[in-house]
């Protein structure tokens, strides 16, 4: 969509131009004074977007006018752009309007020294810029307006969609034969990724897209419990064609070893077409919506998925092929709850017994989020943006002077390539490794788009209207595949000014060769400035981001197993999402370890075995929050205060290592561990002990309340599993385990 906006922002301003007989260069300015007019806004009210845009106008009339002013006057114009690009900087600390004020004003400024603005110049590029700026309104408010609730029920589709295929990829699963099998498991692990990255950004539009905060409360749970659903689906069908459990760092961790195959489910065995058949009637749930169900066929197949959940018409079979038809049914209702809260009301005419218990728990459950929104009228903490802007205002600067002295040593007409870079390499990274990898793929990306753009720049010769098309492609292509990759959009970028140099009569092989040069030049600089002014090393960065994931973890499973144990009731939805947030930082953060030029394999092994203990730990306390938040409406989950003492233990050991992670990140002696300071205590030990799985074997409440306590048990033992396995790579110490206590922990 912003590919879309943005093109369709040009378009329509090279028409006005063209039907006003502009030439090129003011062509030039005014598609891109509607490229950054249009992508810079970031605020997601329209009102907002409004405000900003009309402030942006003046900032770039100031900008295009100081660059034409001191075009002649070298140092001055230095001087004033290196300002310019502190104030951009720093400017992101007021927020989003802040960060898109600083950004127009760059992007002008530095327009203007591409089409070389002059004095004389001035009111037509004023006069363009003004025109450019109007169509870009006219884009985003009347031809693709953006409104929240547009954006969320596109993002409510692709989850839809995301879930569909995850469930498909699921039946490839269990068609696939050995050879196959990790084929079908990286499937799954990229759809998974996807469907949990549609939920993420779902999160992150519910307050302003839906009409009240107990519709957000609602959608969230829903698109929450349709995630776990689908994700413990996924296991449950590994472990079944296993000859034992599977576990779940196998969804997380790329090339992680496979189960040992069992033959619990044979190819062409009653019980797995079943299953197979089931499997799809899930994904016709899924994919088909509302306006498209009519008629008692799709009920009848929901009907028979929701009828596994209260062990009806099981077939005989392990107990770990029944699981499935057990998670089968679960996943329906979650699908269920997803139809309600996406498409509203249904026929219920069809319902059967369990179909009506299942509906009973969602319209509980929806009433309780409503009663507790509604009771949560108080405002919360208002909280500024908090970001390093001084540091980084401070480092872009000292790597664009530099870039600005090399610059001129290289070209006197084209160094503000260099500076470009030394920018872009800046923005959305946090430390010293992002940004070198950050210049390395835009330096990639660089060097094959001369080449495209010299083949371009041969093809397409003087013909004016298909270069500007073909520019028009390459722009839509560097929103599209800014997120993906940043080489392939520094690709598009290289290639698309390639005939920008060409519409402007001024291309040559060399000139693009020189763009590689002020490339790599501009790269250097600003690795030089962020490893030399107030550097943030990557070690320090993701051991600060590795303390916020544990704290977030430790939350959201303390919360969880007190309600579990009777406690009070708490927002563990959102404590969830606070905690794939931090995750996601993490991950993000961790790249430059595990990028394959990183020279230190092990290093990079242990930075990725970690993060998917992490997603696994993550993937458990999400189940916990989910379950936990079905009391106390749901008639399958019953509290037990027992269930406290289980989960102390983990949350200790959470905490553990959230002390030690940040101990060594405040400066411990390098090479030395937290963990051999003599004056350790007690309680900053990592506690083991028996196995939790064990207290499935004891009576109570546990055995009398079904598979759903028996499931918060498996949860809180891969948790537990999964903390202990951390603290071998974090270098925490784990006591000996007395007589055979250590088989039991393993």
């Amino acid at each position: 969509m912003a590919g879309v906006r943005v093109v369709g922002s040009i378009v329509l301003v090279l028409l006005m131009l063209s039907l006003l007989g502009a030439d090129v260069p003011h062509m030039v300015i005014g598609a891109m004074g509607a490229m950054v007019a249009t992508f810079s806004i970031r605020e997601k009210e329209r009102r907002a977007q409004a405000v900003t845009l009309a402030l942006g106008l003046p900032t770039a009339l100031a900008s295009v006018s100081l660059a034409a002013l001191l075009n002649e006057h070298v140092v001055a114009g230095d001087l004033f752009f290196l300002a310019l690009i502190f104030v951009a900087v720093y400017s992101r600390r007021f927020g989003d309007r802040g960060t898109s004020l600083g950004l127009i004003g760059f992007q002008v400024y530095f327009a203007s020294l591409f089409v070389q603005a002059a004095p004389a110049a001035l009111p037509g590029l004023c006069g363009t810029l003004a025109l450019a700026f109007a169509c870009s309104a006219v884009t985003r408010f009347v031809l693709v307006p953006d409104t929240p609730e547009r954006v969320l029920l596109r993002l409510r589709e692709a989850f839809r969609a995301r879930l569909a295929q995850l469930v498909a990829a699921q039946i490839e699963l269990l068609d696939a034969d050995n050879d196959s099998l990790d084929k079908a498991l990286d499937d799954i692990r990229r759809h998974t990724a996807r469907l949990h990255e549609s939920a993420m950004m779902i999160q992150g539009r519910l307050e302003e897209g839906t009409r009240d905060g107990a519709t957000a409360a609602m959608l969230q749970r829903r698109i929450a419990e349709a995630e776990i659903a689908a994700e413990r689906l996924t296991l449950l069908l590994l472990n079944a064609r296993s000859a034992e459990r599977a576990d779940t760092l196998t969804l997380h961790l790329p090339n992680a070893p496979l189960p040992a195959p069992g033959d619990r489910l044979r190819p062409r065995d009653t019980t797995t077409e079943r299953l197979r058949r089931d499997l799809s009637s899930l994904r016709l749930l899924v994919e088909r919506p509302l306006g498209r169900s009519r008629g008692s066929a799709l009920a009848h197949l929901r009907n028979r998925l929701l009828g596994y959940r209260e062990e009806e018409n099981l077939p005989q079979a392990s107990s770990a092929v029944q699981d499935v038809f057990r998670g089968i049914g679960e996943a329906g209702r979650a699908v269920l709850g997803l139809r309600i809260a996406l498409d509203g009301p249904q026929d219920e005419s069809d319902d059967t017994p369990a179909t009506a218990r299942s509906r009973e728990e969602i319209e509980a459950e929806d009433a309780s989020i409503a009663a507790g929104e509604e009771s949560e009228k108080e405002p919360g903490d208002a909280t500024g943006l908090r970001r390093p802007t001084t540091r980084a205002a401070l480092q872009v600067s000292v790597g664009s002077a530099l870039a600005i002295v090399g610059g001129e040593f290289l070209s006197s007409q084209r160094w503000y390539w260099a500076v470009l870079t030394c920018w872009v390499v800046f923005i959305n990274t946090s430390s010293t490794g992002e940004i070198l990898v950050k210049g390395y793929r835009r330096l990639i990306g660089t060097v094959v788009g001369v080449v495209a753009g010299v083949v371009l720049a041969g093809l397409v010769g003087h013909h004016t209207w298909t270069a500007f098309a073909l520019i028009l492609l390459f722009v839509f292509a560097m929103f599209y595949t800014a997120p993906l990759s940043y080489a392939l959009m520094s690709f598009f970028v290289t290639a698309m000014l390639g005939l920008l140099y060409t519409l402007l009569h001024t291309y040559s092989a060399s000139v693009l060769i020189l763009r590689i040069e002020e490339t790599a030049l501009g790269a250097v600089c600003g690795i030089i400035a962020a490893a030399l002014v107030l550097p943030v090393h990557t070690d320090r960065r993701t051991d600060e981001l590795l303390a916020t994931v544990l704290e977030r973890l430790g939350d959201v499973t303390s919360a969880a197993v007190d309600l579990l144990s009777g406690g009070p009731p708490a927002d563990l939805l959102d404590r969830a999402r606070d905690l794939d947030t931090a995750l996601e930082d993490l991950r993000a953060s961790t790249q430059p370890l595990t990028h394959p030029i990183t020279p230190l394999r092990a290093r990079r092994q242990t930075a990725r075995y970690v993060v998917a203990l992490l997603e696994t730990c993550a993937y458990h306390a999400r189940a916990l929050a989910a379950t936990a938040e079905l009391l106390p409406d749901s008639r399958s989950v019953v509290a037990d205060p027992r269930l406290k003492a289980a989960g102390r233990r983990i949350c200790h050991n959470i905490g553990v290592l959230s002390a030690h992670v940040l101990e060594q990140s405040a400066g411990g002696a390098p090479g030395k561990s937290a963990g051999s300071a003599p004056e350790r205590t007690a309680d900053s030990t990592l506690e083991t002990g028996p196995s939790i799985a064990s207290l499935l074997e004891t009576g109570g409440p546990h055995a009398s309340s079904g598979s759903i306590t028996r499931r918060v048990l498996r949860h809180l033992q891969r948790l537990d599993e999964g903390v202990m396995g951390l603290a071998r790579p974090l270098g925490a110490p784990v006591p000996e385990p007395e007589g055979g206590a250590r088989a039991q922990r393993r």
